[in-house]
C-alpha cells in the first residue's frame, strides 16, 4: 500500500509542477506548442533528452541484452555521447540558422517540399508501427513486473499487460496531446532527477545483496565468477561485433541524436545556440555514464538469478532484480519515476509525431491556408488516433524476441535513408531533390530485402547444410549462423554508402540548376559556446578510455 501511495503521489507531483510551468505558454501558435515558444534552457534540454531516450525500452531491454552478453553493448550508451558532441558541433547550428521546426523542413529547403513530406511520412510509419508501440510494450512489462499486477487484479498476464499498455497510453497522450513540447519537457527535467537517483540505486542494492552489504564484495563476486561479462571487444556470435561500432553503429547513433525529429526536438526548442550546446554536452556526459543504469543490473541479474536456472526471458532481469533488491519503502518511488520515463518516450515520440502531421503534411497538402490554431488542432486529433493505433499494436510485441535488437533493427529500415539525404544535403550544393527522392527509396527497399529476404534465406541455408552434415555442437552451430549473417549494422553501413555514392552520381549528372545557400533567419542567437569544442573532446577521450579499459 506505501509502494501505491508514494507511486501516486510523485507521479501527481509531476503533473501538478509541469501545469504551473506551462499555463503561461501560448500553445496556439506553433513556436509554443511545438517548440515551447523556443525558450528551453540547457538544463531542460539535457533533462529532456536523457528521459526521451532513457526509457524502459533502453532500460529494460539494453538490461535484457547485458544479461545475455555482457558490457559489450554499452556500445549503445558510449557511443551515443560521441554522436551528440557531432550533433552539437556541426549539425544544430545549422538547424537553428534556418530556425526549423522540423528536421523534414530542411529537406524542403535544401531539396524540394515532397522530399520533405516523404521524409515525414517515413518518420511517422516508424514511430506509429515500431516505436511507439515498443515502448508501450516494453512500459506496460515492467510495470506489471514491479507491481505484480496479475496477482493484484487477480487477471492473467496477458490481461495484465493490456490493462498496463492503454493505462500508460492514455496518460503520456494527455502529456504530449494537450500539453504541448514544454510540459512534455518540463515533466522530463523533474524525472530525469528522480531516474538518475533511483536508477543508480538499483546497481548499488544489487551489488549490495551479492556482496552481503557489501558493494566492494559484490563487485569482486561479480567480476570474479563472470569474467566474460567485461569483455567490450565480445566474439564474432555477439550482438554487436566490435568492428561494427566502427561501421552502422555509429551511423544509427547520428542518426537518432542528430536527425530524428523526437530527439532533436528539444535542442531546436532552445532559445538560443549557446543555450542548445550546453545542454546537448550535459546530455553527452550524463550519457556516459549510462551503462551504470541500463548495463551493469543486467550483469547483476545474471549472478543474482544464476543459482536458481536463470530466467525464462532475458528482458524479465530489469523488473525482476528491482523486485529483488529494492526495499518495499523505496519501490513505489522507483516506479514512479520508471513510469515518468515510460510517459516520456511516449509522450516525446507522439508530440513529435504531432509536429511532423501538423506543419509538414497538414499545412503543407490538406489545409495550406490553416492559421496556426487550426494546424495546432488538427494536429492533437492526428496524435490521439496515432496513440490509440499503438496502444492496439503493442501488446502483439510479446513474442518479438529482444526488445532493443528488434528496435534497432527494424529501425534500419527509416534511419539510415534519412540519414543519407541529410548528410548529403548539407555536405553538397547541387545535389538536386530527385536524388533525394530515390535515396529514400532505394535506401529502405534494399534495405529491407537485404535484412529480412537475403538475410534469413542465406542462414537458413548453411543451418540446413550444418545440420545435413550431421553438426550438433551448439557453439559450432552458433559460430555458423553467425558466419552466413551478415550483422545488420554492416549492412546499414553498406547501404549507406552505397546510397551516398547514387545521390552523387545523380548529382553529377542533373545537377541543381542553382547551388543551395542556407539562410539565416535570425529567430535565434546563434553565437556558439566557447567551451564547445574542448567539452566534446573531453567526452571523447574518456569514451575511448572507457574502452581501453575494458578491452
Amino acid at each position: 500500500m506505501i509502494s501505491i501511495i508514494s507511486f501516486v503521489a510523485f507521479t501527481a507531483m509531476v503533473g501538478i509542477i509541469s501545469y504551473f510551468a506551462t499555463r503561461k505558454t501560448d500553445e496556439n501558435t506553433s513556436d509554443g506548442y511545438f517548440l515551447g515558444g523556443r525558450s528551453l534552457t540547457a538544463g531542460v534540454i539535457a533533462g529532456s533528452l536523457l528521459l526521451t531516450n532513457l526509457s524502459t525500452e533502453q532500460i529494460v531491454g539494453l538490461n535484457g541484452q547485458a544479461y545475455a552478453e555482457g558490457i559489450l553493448v554499452m556500445a549503445w550508451e558510449t557511443l551515443a555521447a560521441i554522436a551528440i558532441v557531432v550533433t552539437a558541433l556541426y549539425l544544430l547550428p545549422r538547424y537553428l540558422k534556418s530556425g526549423l521546426t522540423t528536421v523534414p523542413t530542411f529537406l524542403a529547403n535544401r531539396f524540394d517540399v515532397s522530399t520533405k513530406t516523404m521524409t515525414s511520412a517515413l518518420f511517422l510509419t516508424g514511430y506509429v508501427v515500431v516505436l511507439l508501440p515498443v515502448i508501450l510494450y516494453s512500459g506496460s512489462l515492467a510495470v506489471s513486473g514491479m507491481f505484480n499486477i496479475p496477482e493484484m487484479l487477480n487477471v492473467t498476464d496477458n490481461q495484465a499487460l493490456w490493462i498496463c499498455v492503454w493505462g500508460i497510453g492514455i496518460i503520456g497522450a494527455i502529456y504530449a496531446v494537450f500539453g504541448g513540447l514544454k510540459a512534455v519537457a518540463v515533466s522530463d527535467s523533474i524525472n530525469a532527477v528522480g531516474l538518475l537517483v533511483g536508477g543508480l540505486l538499483i546497481p548499488v542494492f544489487g551489488l549490495m545483496a551479492l556482496g552481503d552489504g557489501s558493494m566492494g564484495e559484490g563487485i569482486n563476486i561479480l567480476m570474479r565468477e563472470n569474467p566474460e561479462k567485461f569483455n567490450s571487444i565480445g566474439s564474432k556470435t555477439a550482438s554487436i561485433p566490435f568492428h561494427t561500432i566502427f561501421t552502422g553503429m555509429m551511423l544509427v547513433q547520428l542518426f537518432y541524436w542528430g536527425t530524428n525529429q523526437q530527439i532533436i526536438q528539444r535542442a531546436l526548442a532552445a532559445k538560443n545556440l549557446k543555450e542548445g550546446q550546453k545542454g546537448l554536452m550535459l546530455a553527452a556526459f550524463i550519457k556516459i555514464l549510462g551503462p551504470i543504469i541500463v548495463v551493469l543490473p543486467g550483469i547483476i541479474a545474471y549472478q543474482y538469478f544464476k543459482a536458481d536456472g536463470g530466467l525464462e526471458t532475458a528482458d524479465a532481469a530489469y523488473p525482476m532484480l528491482v523486485n529483488a533488491v529494492l526495499p518495499a519503502s523505496l519501490l513505489g518511488f522507483f516506479a514512479a519515476v520508471l513510469f515518468g520515463a515510460i510517459l516520456s518516450s511516449f509522450n516525446s515520440v507522439l508530440n513529435s509525431s504531432v509536429t511532423l502531421f501538423g506543419i509538414d503534411i497538414y499545412k503543407q497538402h490538406i489545409n495550406k491556408d490553416a492559421d496556426e490554431k487550426t494546424v495546432v488542432k488538427y494536429g492533437k486529433i492526428f496524435g490521439t488516433i496515432l496513440a490509440i493505433a499503438a496502444m492496439f499494436i503493442a501488446p502483439l510485441l510479446q513474442n518479438a524476441g529482444s526488445l532493443f535488437n528488434y528496435l534497432q533493427e527494424v529501425n534500419g529500415i527509416y534511419s539510415i535513408p534519412i540519414l543519407t539525404i541529410i548528410v548529403v544535403g548539407f555536405t553538397t550544393t547541387r545535389v538536386p531533390a530527385i536524388a533525394a527522392k530515390i535515396g529514400l527509396l532505394s535506401g529502405s527497399l534494399l534495405y529491407i530485402i537485404s535484412q529480412f529476404v537475403l538475410q534469413p534465406y542465406f542462414v537458413d541455408k548453411a543451418m540446413t547444410k550444418a545440420e545435413a552434415a550431421g553438426i550438433t555442437d551448439a557453439q559450432m552451430l552458433a559460430e555458423i549462423k553467425a558466419d552466413a549473417y551478415w550483422p545488420y549494422l554492416d549492412v546499414m553501413a553498406a547501404l549507406f554508402v552505397v546510397n551516398i555514392i547514387i545521390m552523387l552520381i545523380i548529382g553529377k549528372v542533373r545537377p541543381r540548376p542553382e547551388p543551395y545557400v542556407q539562410e539565416y533567419t535570425k529567430q535565434v542567437d546563434i553565437t556558439p559556446w566557447k567551451h564547445v569544442r574542448i567539452a566534446g573532446l573531453l567526452v571523447v577521450v574518456i569514451v575511448v578510455s572507457t574502452y581501453i579499459y575494458f578491452r
